[in-house]
Parts: C-alpha cells; sequence; structure tokens
C-alpha cells in the first residue's frame, strides 16, 4: 500500500515489490498471477482491518450520530495520498476492465459499508435521534458524498482537506438528519 501510495500503481513493479518485501518478483506472481489480483488482495486486507475498526465503533454504547460520526471519521482519508485511499483509486480506475470475479470482489467490499451506514441509519431513526428517511437511499446518497469528498482529499485538492471534508459532512448531517420540530 505504501509503495502504490508513494509512486502510483504504474510505477509500481513486481521486481521492485519483491525487493521491498524480500521476495522474488516470480514468488509474487506465483501467488497473485497479476498486479491486478495483488492490488484487489491488498485492498481486501486492508478493507478487513477497516472493517473490524468499523465494527467495533460501531458496536459502542451511546447515541447513533456519536456512531455516524466515528463512521465518517473513519471513512474519510487521513489526508493527501492517504495510501488506503490511493488504493481504492487505483483498483477503481482498473475496474473498467476487471471481470465478474473481480466486480463481484469490489461490490463486496463497498457492500459491508453500505450494510453497516444502514443499519446505523435505521437505528436512529427508530430511536428518534434522526428523523424518518429510507436508510439504504440515504446511505447510498451519503456514501456518494463522502465517497467524492474523500477523493478530493486523497488527492490534495486545495480547499479540501479533512477538517473542511469532515466539518461540510457533520453540517450535511445536521442538516439532513436532525428530528423535524
Amino acid at each position: 500500500m505504501e509503495m502504490i501510495a508513494a509512486h502510483g500503481l504504474e510505477q509500481l513493479t513486481m521486481a521492485a515489490l519483491g525487493r521491498e518485501v524480500g521476495m522474488s518478483s516470480g514468488h509474487l506472481l506465483y501467488y497473485f498471477g497479476s498486479k491486478d489480483e495483488l492490488l484487489l488482495r491488498t485492498l481486501e486486507w486492508s478493507e478487513g482491518r477497516l472493517g473490524a475498526e468499523r465494527g467495533r465503533l460501531l458496536a459502542r454504547p451511546g447515541p447513533a450520530r456519536a456512531r455516524l460520526d466515528a463512521y465518517v471519521e473513519l471513512y474519510v482519508p487521513d489526508g493527501h495520498r492517504d495510501p488506503h485511499w490511493i488504493l481504492w483509486l487505483e483498483v477503481w480506475n482498473r475496474s473498467l476492465d476487471a471481470d465478474e470475479q473481480g466486480r463481484d470482489r469490489q461490490a463486496a467490499i463497498e457492500g459491508s459499508w453500505h450494510r453497516d451506514l444502514v443499519a446505523l441509519l435505521a437505528e436512529g431513526v427508530s430511536r428518534g435521534e434522526f428523523r424518518a428517511v429510507d436508510a439504504d437511499r440515504y446511505a447510498a446518497r451519503l456514501r456518494a458524498l463522502l465517497d467524492g469528498f474523500s477523493i478530493h482529499v486523497a488527492i490534495g485538492l486545495r480547499g479540501t482537506g479533512r477538517d473542511q471534508v469532515l466539518a461540510h459532512a457533520r453540517e450535511f448531517l445536521d442538516e439532513t438528519l436532525a428530528p423535524q420540530g
């Protein structure tokens, strides 16, 4: 992940990666078969770690809104060239030529973020913490908003640092989820 974030996937060769991890490029190709498979498996590994962290924060006691804010903070990149987000950008870029299995694996990763968000939103609505929204539709829209802002943070677009994005997200959540009345 760090090599991809630092140099981009196009600059990453199996030989250079092999030197970095103490393996031959032949061993890497034996285990992964291609650079695309290596990329997707690295993303799955990274997402597994984030998924465990997301599960812990969503299981905490307390208001749904506090956990929603924690979800958003976990979702948004730490800053310019965040390795996890650069990896996602590379996977999305290569998705145009992905096979069905690759697309299914990517959809599974996206789906876990979505399902967790839907459950959290539904909980907040049922407790009266959030106004009545269709949790599935709201989650799709919120994730699209977060994806767009997150790309800006990851690529270092001026004026869209992590703090600004988190402030925009909090404002959006306040405006769209606060109970009416």
